[in-house]
């Protein structure tokens, strides 16, 4: 029994091996175009720092890519043993295949494990210090947050660039549109070229144009008004954007329960005396709007920790399913992986749809492609241990 064992789980580890690092160097891949390729072509970042930049992406894509591969694992092994009648003649031999896949479901158990702590903690704390480095290359250089022949929105203002060097500080062709409290257009500025700059110890962006005209609107054109050579605009505070607070899904779960313990406790404060139907109503409310405040932090609670599960779900729905396929090619394993992987992840999709509906329950939601694969899976290969 030993014997099998290790025959199967070896087989096992150097497919999981390979599937991981196929569906990891994609998901980088994918990760990498969007969000460090700008910063390679634009000339913002050296090789170290793409590095980096690289190596924290990895525990974010380990997330999606260790229950993908460890499924097309399942699907791919457990094929090709039916296929070439392997599982029938350890059948044969009076081996049950529940005792000859329980090394399999405790290693996709400790990948669970692996899972959860790469998930609840590694991985989001990965990804706000991506997101740190990203942003303060981009006030470094800030020209390169703002998009050349673009209309640009603000508060109020409208900003279009007609081009930007590539050192992103030195922009032409400067057209800046002033609304009014309707937001209606009340004047513009044309500058033939401006440039931008950072002071560092105020934290502030100071913009300043070159041959600034101004052209006012009061119900009807007014002409144009030469502003100077060198126009400082109003400088623009950096403060809150060094001290953005991390958004839900850079916090590890320990931060997100502070979090909502934090939420909570400012809507348990003491309620004023009251008559009894109008207190009632008030606890109504308050507990309405505390569930429309905490709803998004219960769900990404609950979808890191039921995300966690996953590798669990598909060990138990892929066995039975390379089982009954009967085939040893690797793209029907990989096709019939996708299509798994697309049911399960659209659980948490339609979960974090309806964040804003506490109503429909959604962080409940989030558990159901756990409890539909592994109830699924137990059926089957109940199923086949029985037949086989």
């Amino acid at each position: 029994m030993r014997t099998l064992h290790w025959y199967i789980l070896r087989q096992v580890l150097a497919s999981l091996v390979v599937s991981v690092a196929v569906f990891a160097f994609v998901l980088l891949l994918g990760n990498i175009l969007k969000e460090v390729l700008a910063l390679m072509v634009n000339g913002q970042a050296n090789l170290g720092m793409i590095g980096r930049l690289v190596l924290l992406l990895v525990p974010f894509v380990l997330v999606y890519a260790l229950p993908m591969g460890f499924l097309t694992t399942a699907l791919l092994v457990f094929g090709r043993l039916s296929a070439d009648n392997e599982l029938t003649a350890m059948r044969a031999s009076g081996v049950s295949l529940a005792s000859l896949i329980t090394p399999i479901l405790l290693l996709s158990f400790s990948l669970c494990v692996v899972s959860g702590a790469i998930n609840m903690f590694v991985a989001p704390k990965c990804k706000l210090a991506f997101k740190s480095i990203v942003r303060d290359v981009g006030l470094k250089r800030l020209g390169a947050l703002l998009q050349e022949k673009t209309f640009i929105r603000d508060e109020d203002r409208i900003v279009y660039i007609g081009s930007i060097d590539k050192s992103g500080t030195n922009l032409e062709h400067i057209l800046i549109y002033e609304l009014n409290n309707e937001g209606e257009l009340a004047s513009y500025i044309r500058a033939t070229s401006g440039q931008v700059s950072v002071d560092r110890t105020n934290n502030l962006l100071h913009v300043s144009l070159q041959d600034a005209w101004q052209t006012s609107i009061q119900g009807a054109w007014r002409s144009p008004i030469y502003l100077g050579s060198n126009v400082e605009l109003t400088p623009v505070s950096l403060t809150n954007a060094r001290k953005r607070a991390a958004s839900l899904s850079e916090m590890s779960v320990t931060d997100l329960m502070t979090q909502l313990r934090i939420v909570e406790q400012s809507f348990g404060l003491h309620q004023p005396e009251l008559p009894r139907a109008e207190l009632e109503l008030a606890m109504r409310v308050m507990q309405h709007m505390e569930s429309d405040v905490t709803m998004p932090i219960k769900v990404e609670i609950h979808q890191q920790v039921s995300f966690s599960f996953a590798c669990f779900g598909f060990t138990l729905l892929g066995v039975p399913l390379g089982i009954r396929s009967h085939r040893r090619e690797t793209t029907f394993g990989i096709a019939v992986a996708l299509l798994l992987v697309m049911v399960y992840y659209s659980f948490f999709i339609l979960g974090q749809a309806l964040e804003s509906h506490p109503e429909y329950g959604p962080h409940y939601l989030l558990w159901m492609p756990n409890f539909i694969f592994q109830a699924v899976g137990g059926v089957l290969l109940w199923r086949a241990n029985r037949t086989a």
